[in-house]
């Protein structure tokens, strides 16, 4: 199945944080860019959905993990 790519505005709407933090998950390797500048998209099912309790309160879901690194020995 093919992602559902949204804007990072979107990405930032759905997830409840700033447009930044969406940046910086897809420069650490925690979601995935398509394309580049302001044309990049990012895949909705990567990203962790808000929610809103029974008070109003925003909920944010645990950031993506971010990816295994391999670490050499100089």
């Amino acid at each position: 199945m093919p992602p559902k790519l949204i804007t990072a505005a979107d990405a930032a709407y759905y997830t409840g944080r700033p447009v930044g933090t969406i940046w910086r998950w897809a420069s650490e390797g925690r979601i995935h860019r398509y394309g580049h500048g302001r044309g990049a998209r990012y895949d909705l099912d990567e990203l962790p959905a808000k929610t809103v309790d029974e008070f109003g309160e925003v909920q944010l879901g645990d950031p993506p993990p971010l990816p295994d690194r391999v670490h050499r020995a100089a």
